[in-house]
């Protein structure tokens, strides 16, 4: 039964390894597997996150994600600050790169330094296997950028990633092929189960309770006992591990999202307390709320969420339903604030969510008795002025007068892309 699910296409994903890393090393002119080179912004102290470190850093141990304090102290590291306007210029050159060998119908991009492309059509025409063709690609973006890649070859694109994550790191050219018959032997053996693509660590734990530890545990598990525990999801992982994945690099191109909510999350670099905090949570609505309105949408809920410090550990993360939508800066602030206000334990904050959900487009706005509807229309006015002058000129063009107070970090992130310094 399960031979029917099983697509036989040649699927190629391929990982840009290391990126910032590699990119900073290109940079350079230094080889990143013999390099102990961090991409962090080293003048905003210890706590700063490591976005990526060389795969010599990686050989010896050190996480990917990290902070600076947690590096090992016996090495000499080369700091290099984050510049992703750089790395997205690195991305589109490999990107181009690509589009010389395969048409974009047959590129799927999966994020900035990972891609998926099916080779089914263009075996015959380059006259080469698909492993071939792929050692073409990847000497290529090594000639052009000094950047080395990895790759993973499937049937499917689940197995194309799997033979990346897990296979690839062990051979020698960085290239790993698997088949629908190697899973027993390559797959299956694995373990813990987050090495997996798919498996987080709560869905790690809730197997592990069941008595499952290797991936061929959930394989010869009882695939209806999976999805009685875990509905659907259960019974797609039993498939996973099996191999079977129906999507298409085709279809996925085709798939148009449709905004769903908004919202920002922010790890800060010192510790806040009250009322500090409360100039970063309204930043960060400024930031929400404008996002709904350049879309011109409204929000019924509010998220927020609060991370304390990791020596204190703990948070929360709650949300409000709203009496109606709205995209008014005060209206979710005052939610938040009131979350804020009913869950703080008082303790040193160093992460804030603000999201909001179940968008509908702009409607007008019922007053009640009990508003000043002069002063909401004014305000309303306001920020739509704002939004045009930032939207012509800039994030920075205008901001609040308090983005100019210490606790302030509006300046800074309107100044970064992704989170990270351009």
């Amino acid at each position: 039964m399960m031979e029917e699910y099983k697509l036989h296409r040649n699927i190629v994903c391929i990982d840009l390894k290391s990126f910032y890393a590699s990119v900073e090393c290109s940079l350079l002119g230094l080889d990143p597997f013999a390099t102990p080179l961090v991409v962090a912004d080293h003048s905003r102290g210890g706590g700063s996150i490591v976005l990526a470190v060389s795969p010599y850093l990686k050989k010896l141990g050190v996480p990917n994600r990290c902070r600076i304090f947690e590096l090992p102290k016996n090495i000499k590291i080369i700091f290099q600050k984050p510049r992703m306007e750089k790395y997205l210029e690195y991305s589109t050159k490999i990107i181009e790169i690509y589009l010389r060998y395969i048409s974009e119908d047959d590129l799927y991009v999966y994020s900035v330094d990972e891609v998926f492309m099916d080779f089914t059509t263009y075996l015959d025409y380059y006259k080469k296997t698909d492993l071939e063709i792929a050692r073409m690609i990847m000497d290529a973006i090594y000639k052009d950028t000094r950047v080395y890649s990895s790759c993973g070859i499937g049937p499917n694109m689940l197995m194309a990633k799997l033979a990346l994550d897990i296979g690839s790191k062990s051979t020698k050219d960085f290239i790993a092929k698997w088949d629908y018959d190697d899973l027993p032997e390559k797959l299956w053996p694995v373990t813990p189960l987050s090495k997996m693509w798919g498996i987080g660590r709560n869905m790690e734990a809730n197997l592990n309770r069941m008595g499952m530890y290797k991936i061929g545990d959930i394989a010869n598990y009882d695939v209806k006992k999976l999805k009685r525990k875990f509905g659907v999801l259960g019974e797609e992982l039993y498939y996973h591990t099996h191999g079977i994945d129906m999507s298409l690099i085709q279809e996925k191109l085709n798939f148009k999202p449709v905004n769903k909510s908004y919202g920002t999350g922010q790890t800060l670099f010192r510790d806040y307390y009250a009322p500090d905090i409360f100039q970063i949570i309204l930043e960060m609505v400024d930031d929400v709320c404008r996002r709904l309105r350049v879309s011109r949408k409204q929000a019924r809920t509010v998220h927020f969420g609060i991370g304390y410090s990791k020596d204190t550990g703990g948070g929360f993360a709650r949300q409000v339903s709203l009496e109606q939508p709205t995209a008014n800066e005060t209206v979710v602030y005052r939610a938040c604030l009131k979350l804020f206000e009913e869950h703080y334990e008082n303790l040193p904050i160093r992460r804030v969510n603000v999201a909001v959900t179940n968008l509908v487009d702009k409607q007008d706005y019922q007053y009640s008795l009990f508003e000043d509807v002069e002063k909401i229309i004014k305000e309303e006015q306001i920020f739509s002025a704002i939004d045009e002058i930032k939207l012509k000129h800039g994030k920075n063009s205008v901001n609040r007068a308090s983005s100019e107070i210490d606790s302030s970090t509006v300046k800074a992130r309107n100044e970064m892309i992704g989170g990270h310094h351009a």
